[in-house]
């Protein structure tokens, strides 16, 4: 057994959880590598990294390179003197600093590779309307999340579920298979699978503003799947158009009732309390809405103090 030192990499929340377990686990993080600090909001105040935040809490050396190639930066890498590291939620690294520590580099993905490789696993799953999802560990080699596969956990997907309550299960579920993952490599019991490519598997493409506007010409429950897939971030989004106004919306929560009827696709129906979409086979009903330079509101909110007339449209 070869007692672990661990150089940590990772960035936003969901690493966070996956550091806390492994540290919680007793396991010797000698080093934690996180995005450069940049400026954020209105104000371009610096923002750091929730990793940082918690790195800086709990007194561990911390190394912020913006260039992951550079000298200085591999010869304080080298100096932790790490014999494995781990990455969660980073960047792709380049060859010399994941072949750097002895017993290699490993990844948590919130996917079941192969399926799902890619920036956004975990809104994927959910627009595309699985019911299944999990995590894998793997080393990793030169490409996007193709290398040798360590582990994987799956769990269902609720039908109701949106993308930021399953990132908490998914980061419960990923820190127990990191920290299965590293018993089995303190041990040196680990056995690999070797990715599968096929011409069926999905990928989890990078989010844009192009693939996050709701095109409401489509199924109640694919409209459905894309909202609940963006909620809370980054939000799935369309204009809404009344009385020669148009607005920017944000949609962060709705439902849907299939039924027959004869209002045009992307026409919006109010009553005192609701907002309905027509879509081809029913209706998107909103829950939860946000206007231009409003906070997020209930959609009886919202018509607290706007007007649609009969001919509002989505688009």
């Amino acid at each position: 057994m070869e007692k672990l030192r661990i150089v940590f990499m990772g960035t936003p929340e969901f690493a966070v959880g996956i550091l806390d377990t492994i540290i919680k686990n007793n396991f010797e993080v000698v080093g934690v590598i996180t995005a450069a600090d940049k400026p954020a909001g209105r104000g371009q105040k610096i923002k750091y990294s929730a990793v940082k935040e918690y790195a800086l809490e709990h007194n561990l050396k911390l190394l912020q390179p913006t260039n992951l190639k550079d000298e200085t930066f591999l010869a304080e890498l080298r100096s932790l003197n790490a014999n494995l590291q781990v990455v969660v939620a980073f960047r792709m690294l380049p060859e010399v600093v994941w072949r750097m520590p002895k017993l290699g580099t490993f990844n948590l993905h919130a996917s079941l590779l192969p399926n799902y490789r890619g920036a956004a696993p975990i809104n994927w799953a959910l627009i595309n309307g699985e019911t299944k999802t999990g995590v894998t560990t793997f080393f990793i080699d030169d490409k996007i999340d193709t290398g040798a596969m360590i582990l994987n956990a799956a769990i269902e997907i609720s039908p109701n579920e949106n993308a930021g309550e399953l990132h908490d299960r998914l980061m419960v579920l990923g820190s127990d298979t990191v920290v299965e993952t590293l018993k089995l490599i303190e041990k040196g019991t680990v056995v690999t699978t070797i990715q599968q490519d096929n011409p069926e598997i999905k990928t989890a493409h990078k989010l844009n503003k192009e693939n996050c506007k709701i095109d409401w010409t489509k199924s109640a429950t694919e409209i459905y799947n894309l909202i609940r897939g963006l909620s809370p971030y980054p939000v799935a989004w369309c204009y809404f158009k009344d009385s020669g106004q148009e607005w920017n919306v944000k949609i962060y929560e709705a439902k849907i009732i299939i039924e027959n009827h004869s209002n045009n696709i992307g026409q919006i129906i109010t009553s005192k309390k609701e907002i309905k979409i027509a879509v081809k086979d029913g209706f998107v009903q909103i829950i939860s809405i946000q206007f231009p330079g409003k906070k997020k509101m209930q959609a009886n909110e919202l018509l607290n103090g706007i007007t649609f007339s009969e001919s509002a449209q989505a688009i």
